[in-house]
Order: C-alpha cells, then sequence, then structure tokens
C-alpha cells in the first residue's frame, strides 16, 4: 500500500499583535509549522528563513532518513539565521520554533524545536508527539506544576530553546504512518488557549480538513487571541 498525507494550514495574527510571526509550509510530504520570536520584523523573518530552508526537503528525492534530512535542513537554517543577525544588530535575539512531519514510505519522521506542537489521532485516541521546550514544561517534569497550572503560568511561554544561530538540540522521533491516522500541527497560540480536550474533539467532529482547521483558529479567536495562531490539519490515505 502506499500512503500519501493531504494537508490544510490556516493562520491568524490574533486580536492583540499588529503583525504575524509565524510561518507555514505545506507540500506534498512535508508539513512546518514555525513561531517567530524576537519582535517585529525579525520573528517574521526568522520563521520565514526556517520554513524557507526546510521547505527543500519537500522537492528532494526521498532518501529513507526522513529524521537525518529534518535535521540537515534544521542546521541550514540555523546558519542562515545566524548570518542574518550577524548583518544587523537590531536582529539579535531573534529565533524560531519549529514542528515538521516529514513523510517517507510507510513512516513519518516528527521533528521539534521549541513550544510548537505536533499531536496524533489515531483511533479516537489523542496524543502529544511532541514535548514542549519551556520553562513551566521543565517545571511540570520535576513534579512542581500539574499541566492545568502550566497552561495558566505567567512564563509559559518561556521556551528554553530555540532555532535562534547557536546551538540547540532537535527532539524526533518515527511514527508507523495508518490510513485514517489524522496529525495536527500548531503554534502555542492554539495549545496555550484552547484546552487540549477541545481540541482532540473538533479533530474527530469535523471530517473536512479546511473546516477543521479554521474552526480550530475560531476557537483560538473566540478566546481572545492575544497570540499569532497557526494550525495544519493533516490526514493519512492510500494514494
Amino acid at each position: 500500500m502506499t500512503l500519501a498525507v493531504r494537508a490544510v494550514a490556516a493562520t491568524d495574527q490574533g486580536l492583540v499583535r499588529s503583525n504575524n510571526e509565524d510561518a507555514v509550509f505545506v507540500g506534498n510530504r512535508l508539513f512546518v509549522v514555525a513561531d517567530g520570536m524576537g519582535g517585529l520584523p525579525a520573528g517574521e523573518l526568522a520563521s520565514d528563513i526556517l520554513v524557507q530552508s526546510l521547505s527543500i526537503v519537500d522537492t528532494t528525492p526521498d532518501t529513507g532518513e526522513p529524521l537525518q534530512d529534518l535535521i540537515a535542513a534544521l542546521q541550514t537554517a540555523n546558519q542562515r539565521i545566524e548570518a542574518a543577525v550577524a548583518d544587523d544588530d537590531a536582529r539579535d535575539g531573534m529565533g524560531t520554533t519549529v514542528t515538521a512531519l516529514l513523510l517517507s514510505g510507510d513512516r513519518l519522521a516528527a521533528l521539534n524545536v521549541g513550544d510548537s506542537r505536533c499531536y496524533l489521532l489515531r483511533d479516537g485516541e489523542f496524543t502529544q508527539l511532541t514535548r514542549d521546550d519551556t520553562y513551566v514544561q521543565a517545571l511540570v517534569d520535576q513534579g512542581v506544576l500539574t499541566p492545568d497550572d502550566a497552561r495558566r503560568h505567567p512564563q509559559r511561554a518561556l521556551v528554553t530553546q530555540a532555532v535562534q544561530g547557536g546551538p540547540f538540540r532537535p527532539a524526533g522521533r518515527m511514527i508507523p504512518a495508518r490510513v485514517g491516522d489524522r496529525y495536527l500541527l500548531c503554534s502555542d497560540g492554539l495549545s496555550d488557549y484552547v484546552e487540549d480536550a477541545m481540541i482532540a474533539q473538533t479533530l474527530r467532529e469535523v471530517a473536512d480538513r479546511k473546516e477543521c482547521a479554521g474552526q480550530l483558529v475560531q476557537r483560538t479567536l473566540d478566546n481572545g487571541a492575544p497570540d499569532n495562531v497557526t494550525v495544519i490539519v493533516a490526514d493519512v490515505i492510500e494514494s
């Protein structure tokens, strides 16, 4: 059986921000969400550099080593961001998160740095595949905070690593792909303001990808949308 992924993206600057620092890419087998940081216009530039650097993977032959391909492209993006910062002192501190999904045969590689997330809905079960690189997640891991406490913590957006031109350690995993799987990639503009139970319910109940992505963004807007929000809804199908 030959597998394919069909996906739709939706993004909004939200109700408070004056610009959208998120960037998104939907290809044939590569799907990326990046959330820029560093202020206008540096955050937008960082996320754009990252998405452009990773997008090359979508049009190159499948090597059978998708994680390594993503990491290599991520290192290229990191070098380009470092060069962009060196060109302009005003860009000091700029960077971006990333969550990416790449299809290779009957497997998917999931990669992330920062707090943009990838979720999987399989047979009705909703699972977070990525771990946030954040201060509050470290406190959750230590048992200091509960996940509910972390959602309301004033420092929940403080990332502990990002793609900023310096050292970082991406987290990656391989997932056997199955027909009927539904993946969600999103910036923290969704996951910080819409509870996981509501996200899961929307993914289960709204079959149409475009409508589902739109409803997820709308739920964020209904909750005040103080941040940019970007989502990709991606379904595994038989090609």
